[in-house]
């Protein structure tokens, strides 16, 4: 740290430099957002009524992924190295922004969901509550790790994700990303993303109404096709995933009878 007539000079802290990462990777990938106004009163109605708690993250990243499952362009990578081309994993990896507080300091983490399209609710609910409870060091190891190296090795570790892996990207990165802040009232406009497509959802009115957001890769894929892909994500969560929280409470209610 040095000191000048105005104020303090001092380098960037460890929990800026992964965000600081993200977003100088994130200029190449020309995004686009697309809106639609979702009424989600049937999920927020068995949401309620489950006796497990299933958080609106978790509806979201199982939503989307049986999307991707029907539509695979959800599920392709823009690469331009050697030559422009596209690659398409064979399933979806959900990341999920966690925002954790790490010794005294705010830091954003990335929670990697696995084939969340096949995975229950309980699952993925789970697997989010142990992001944003367990331990930082023993979660997020290889992101501690990585924030602590100089700025060139970072980027060279973040560019071979990027622009050279593939399937290990998936297992490393993901294939989408979920980011929301809606629990804090506020809607995110068009999340920064290294990926082909970024949901986000804002805040539920009193009808159980509220905008979903998908910010997508343009060089993959066009805007008449997110429209698709965002009226066809409301009928998976209208349908699908509600009948999937019915049953967990119809299985609850079945179990309680036996008893």
């Amino acid at each position: 740290m040095t000191r000048n007539r105005d104020g303090q000079i001092f380098g960037i802290p460890c929990n800026r430099r992964l965000t600081w990462d993200l977003l100088n990777f994130h200029r190449s990938v020309p995004l686009c957002g697309h809106d639609r106004f979702c009424n989600l009163r049937a999920v927020a109605e068995a949401r309620v009524a489950s006796p497990i708690r299933i958080s609106w993250p978790a509806i979201f990243l199982k939503a989307y992924a049986i999307v991707a499952k029907e539509i695979p362009e959800l599920r392709q990578t823009w690469y331009r190295w050697p030559w422009a081309h596209l690659y398409q994993h064979p399933q979806s990896a959900g990341i999920l922004t966690i925002h954790r507080e790490f010794e005294g300091e705010p830091w954003l983490f990335w929670g990697r969901i696995p084939v969340p399209e096949e995975t229950p609710l309980p699952e993925i609910q789970a697997t989010i509550d142990r992001y944003t409870s367990d331990p930082v060091p023993e979660l997020f190891k290889r992101e501690l790790q990585l924030a602590n190296l100089p700025t060139p090795l970072r980027r060279l570790f973040w560019g071979w994700n990027i622009h050279v892996a593939k399937a290990k990207r998936a297992k490393r990165l993901g294939t989408f990303f979920l980011s929301t802040l809606a629990s804090r009232g506020v809607e995110i406009q068009v999340p920064p993303s290294i990926h082909t497509g970024c949901l986000t959802y804002g805040v539920m009115d009193d009808q159980h109404g509220c905008k979903v957001t998908l910010a997508y890769d343009h060089r993959v894929m066009d805007g008449a096709l997110v429209a698709d892909i965002l009226r066809r994500l409301e009928c998976v969560l209208l349908e699908t995933v509600c009948s999937e929280l019915l049953k967990l409470t119809s299985v609850h209610v079945s179990m309680h009878e036996v008893a």
